[in-house]
């Protein structure tokens, strides 16, 4: 990957903060601590993009939510090996999915991807205790990926033969886990990944627009009426509507809060999306919720919906609400055998480094076919709650500051754009949040300072980026010990107290006059 160094360092030349602090400071909203003023439009949604951006795009609720949680859980987990596309990569020879296909489970001809269904079990699948575990780890919201790319669908459904209530589990999983969900006062995310599952080439052409391969030797090519569903092995205009009907059916039974789009709009007709959405925004309505569409690249105007930017994350403050996805793990998005995660530290620094340019984290894990979360996973989760615990007032129901921070720490490029959700961050470096009334300043270092340590701020002088008002008092959030500091037109200077800091990352609390 290429190299990209941030702004950071505390002794940048003082016109090139003037600049950056100037071009932030544009935007009210960010200094005062408001949010984006969002006026919902009453009237009925029509089929145009002109008419879909009087929606809400994000609301308070979820400019408040800072961190969602999803789970890659499917059919893809029995053989739990290479990723979530080992349903695609087992019928394209040479890929090691194949060779692993034909040595562990024999012909493709004979067994395909849909011979795996009944061993997705998910036995261990508990709604509540799922839940449980979202919310201890400070998630505002939760849900499934509705269906992967694979064509399983999560939920009940009578429009797709293979869903999770008919098939494996035999588990409505989407409506038990929105139920419990909402007994917790949790919003509920469902995900869909399946404008991919068409087979747009079905000649020698082959393209990254379809999922599975068409073969004459294989099922991919049946035209038994339920195979041809999970293969995609249907005509485009059919597809386009069942790619749609399912999506409704989604939003009748279950009334998410969000939706999410993994790509590949391009390749739906325009008007089958406008459509979608149209019924998305008219719906809300009628159940009085304020939703939210996620999409990735370009696939709807930013006044439609949020963006999302796919395992990464911006490089300065955005004036708009967004979101990334990132997940726990350091492979595959979802359980494959000999998986390895991501330390607490990562995961927790890179998303407090989201939430200080005004985005929102969707965090993804991966549970086994059998229903289980893996230890390890569990562990990242209940670390993450203990610190939101402690520090969550300066995550949660926070706006972004005039400038989203500083420091060391050199950032990859995202391979989705934006730079890498993986930036090794230490105490040296600082984000900053600050509450929706603008009368207290959060000063989040992303480690633990040495203890005794006094560390001279000169980029929060009072002639630079000062507080607007005077400081009254500094503390440690959490354990509430008081920060000796002085606040001149040099430096803000602060001396480390002799406990109370956290390894994780130490919140100052700057209360305002």
């Amino acid at each position: 990957m290429t190299k990209s160094t941030y702004p950071m360092k505390i002794t940048f030349a003082f016109c090139c903060l003037v600049l950056i602090g100037a071009q932030l400071s544009c935007s009210s909203s960010s200094e005062s601590g408001d949010s984006i003023s969002y006026e919902k439009n009453n009237s009925t949604y029509e089929q145009s993009w002109e008419s879909l951006a009087k929606h809400s795009a994000a609301p308070e609720w979820f400019q408040d939510a800072k961190l969602g949680i999803y789970f890659h859980w499917g059919v893809y987990t029995v053989p739990a090996f290479g990723s979530e596309w080992y349903p695609s990569n087992m019928y394209i020879e040479g890929r090691r999915e194949y060779k692993y296909h034909l040595e562990n489970y024999g012909s493709l001809s004979e067994f395909g991807y849909h011979h795996f269904v009944p061993a997705f079990t998910g036995e261990y699948f508990d709604a509540n205790e799922w839940a449980d575990l979202f919310q201890q780890a400070g998630a505002r919201f939760a849900g499934p990926v509705a269906q992967h790319h694979d064509g399983f669908a999560m939920w009940d459904s009578e429009i797709n033969p293979w869903n999770a209530a008919d098939k494996g589990p035999k588990k409505d999983i989407t409506g038990e886990l929105a139920k419990a969900l909402r007994q917790r006062d949790m919003k509920l995310i469902t995900t869909f990944h399946h404008a991919r599952n068409l087979q747009r080439y079905k000649g020698e052409e082959k393209g990254f627009g379809s999922h599975f391969t068409y073969d004459t030797a294989y099922h991919t090519s049946s035209d038994d009426p339920e195979l041809r569903l999970l293969y995609g092995n249907i005509e485009e205009e059919q597809f386009s509507q069942y790619w749609y009907d399912q999506i409704v059916e989604v939003l009748d039974l279950y009334h998410p809060d969000i939706i999410w789009f993994d790509s590949w709009f391009n390749y739906m007709p325009e008007d089958k999306v406008k459509e979608m959405v149209a019924y998305y925004f008219n719906q809300e309505k009628k159940n009085n919720q304020e939703v939210v569409i996620a999409y990735k690249q370009n696939d709807l105007p930013t006044t439609v919906g949020v963006h999302d930017i796919e395992q990464g994350g911006r490089r300065d403050v955005s004036e708009l609400p967004w979101m990334t996805d990132i997940t726990i793990s350091d492979r595959s998005w979802s359980y494959v055998e000999g998986q390895q995660y991501k330390s607490t530290a990562i995961v927790l620094r890179n998303l407090i480094d989201v939430v200080s340019k005004n985005g929102v984290v969707l965090l993804n894990l991966s549970p086994k076919a059998d229903g289980s979360i893996p230890e390890a996973q569990r562990q990242v989760l209940t670390e993450m709650g203990n610190w939101f615990e402690a520090n969550g007032e300066a995550i949660f129901e926070t706006r972004p500051w005039v400038m989203y921070g500083f420091g060391d720490a050199k950032a990859d490029q995202g391979e989705f754009g934006g730079q890498s959700a993986t930036v090794a961050y230490t105490a040296s470096d600082v984000r900053f949040t600050q509450s929706k009334d603008g009368k207290t300043l959060y000063m989040i270092l992303l480690g633990e300072p040495k203890t005794g340590q006094t560390i001279n701020y000169g980029i929060l002088a009072k002639h630079r980026y000062s507080p607007k008002g005077e400081i009254d008092q500094i503390s440690v959030l959490g354990s509430g010990t008081p920060v000796d500091f002085v606040h001149d037109d040099d430096y803000l200077t602060l001396t480390m107290p002799d406990s109370g800091m956290d390894s994780l990352a130490t919140v100052f609390k700057i209360e305002l006059k």
